[in-house]
């Protein structure tokens, strides 16, 4: 993965997708708590998690294809 270059400073792209990743998770946890939808959830912290992870899968699949 390349490097992405902020005002001279080199940050690694997976640091910028994992910052997005988690920024797309924090408004999709809260949609889902407003639903409601966490009652069926049994271990909520580890699927917090999974869902971050997929996030983070996503957005680097979607980067891979635009550059």
């Amino acid at each position: 993965m390349p490097d992405i270059d902020l005002y001279g400073v080199f940050v690694p792209a997976l640091l910028v997708y994992a910052v997005l990743a988690f920024g797309v998770s924090l408004v999709l946890r809260r949609l889902l708590a407003r639903a409601g939808l966490y009652r069926f959830i049994w271990h909520r912290p580890l699927f917090d998690l999974a869902l971050t992870v997929v996030c983070l899968g996503a957005i680097a699949a979607v980067a891979g294809r635009l550059t």
